[in-house]
């Protein structure tokens, strides 16, 4: 294989930022045909096609995206060498790119991504928002993992995979009680009011059956789709709140909320939804290998906690 052509490397990476040729080649002062056979001359080279065309557009391919990690690495490297030699030097880093459903626990996603906080070699980048443009980004190669709550659905032709990273227990939690009675599930839901994950929660349908078979209607206070609300609401109003521990839990240790009892019928599941790539992000292997999820809660039997 010949030496790596730096000029075809930078026609790639004006293009891939770009996103248009047109424009890459009016940056460049050359023209969209010579700028387009210096693309396919890289491609060759590189035995991969480096775009793809969605209708007017130019879309990274897995490769292409590759490619332009890289290309952004060679090119910083250009800055850092420079501005070494004047005395402020720049740290080379790798990034990350997490997407995380919005209603996902925040001290979940901490969690897991830990081991890279603070280091000095790591660029996080995370993007919340609903799992299918999430999918969509996954797809596009525009982020490396998703973390969410629940699988991702899978046919023969699809190339996501799904890892189980952990099972939180749900409880039901809410204000210490004045008269430190303790909690009797299911038969006070008769009577306290409830705070609860919308309808779309898995954990809420899971809920709502267990509900159904104990004969109770409960009084619903709030219906909420994003834990970190569901959180402070937790917080703020009178009864209790169905909610996996680990999302309350500094109102738990810090005396705020208490847990008044677990729902062994009812766990969380979270995943890390990644697409099989030719070339993984290496980062996330090593989060992947490493087992770093919440911390484990042991389940156990839908009980009064003392």
């Amino acid at each position: 294989m010949r030496d790596l052509n730096y000029n075809h490397l930078r026609y790639f990476w004006a293009v891939a930022h770009e996103g248009s040729l047109t424009r890459a080649a009016e940056r460049m002062n050359l023209s969209q045909s010579a700028l387009s056979v210096q693309i396919q001359k890289l491609e060759h080279q590189m035995g991969h096609p480096l775009f793809e065309r969605v209708g007017k557009k130019l879309v990274l391919t897995e490769a292409g995206q590759i490619a332009l990690d890289y290309a952004d690495t060679v090119f910083k490297a250009g800055d850092e060498l420079m501005s070494t030699m004047r005395g402020r030097p720049l740290a080379s880093r790798q990034v990350l790119r997490v997407g995380a459903l919005t209603t996902l626990s925040r001290n979940f996603q901490l969690e897991f991504l830990r081991p890279l906080v603070g280091r000095s070699d790591v660029e996080l980048i995370v993007r919340s928002g609903n799992i299918r443009d999430l999918l969509a980004q996954l797809e596009a190669h525009a982020i490396d993992v998703v973390l969410a709550n629940s699988a991702a659905p899978r046919d023969a032709r699809s190339s996501l995979r799904n890892h189980l990273l952990n099972e939180q227990p749900v409880s039901l939690v809410g204000r210490p009680r004045p008269d430190q009675r303790p909690f009797r599930f299911p038969d006070d839901l008769r009577s306290e009011p409830l705070l609860l994950p919308s309808l779309d929660s898995d954990i809420r349908v899971a809920f709502d059956r267990v509900l159904e078979l104990a004969g109770i209607r409960p009084t619903i206070l709030a219906e909420v789709d994003d834990m970190a609300m569901l959180r402070l609401l937790a917080r703020e109003r009178e009864g209790v709140t169905l909610v996996p521990p680990i999302v309350v839990r500094d109102e738990l240790e810090a005396g705020i909320l208490v847990e008044h009892c677990r729902i062994a019928e009812v766990t969380e599941s979270f995943y890390a939804i990644v697409q099989k790539r030719r070339f993984p992000n290496r980062l996330l292997g090593e989060l992947l290998l490493s087992g770093n999820a919440a911390p484990s809660m042991s389940a156990r039997d839908s009980q009064p906690l003392s």
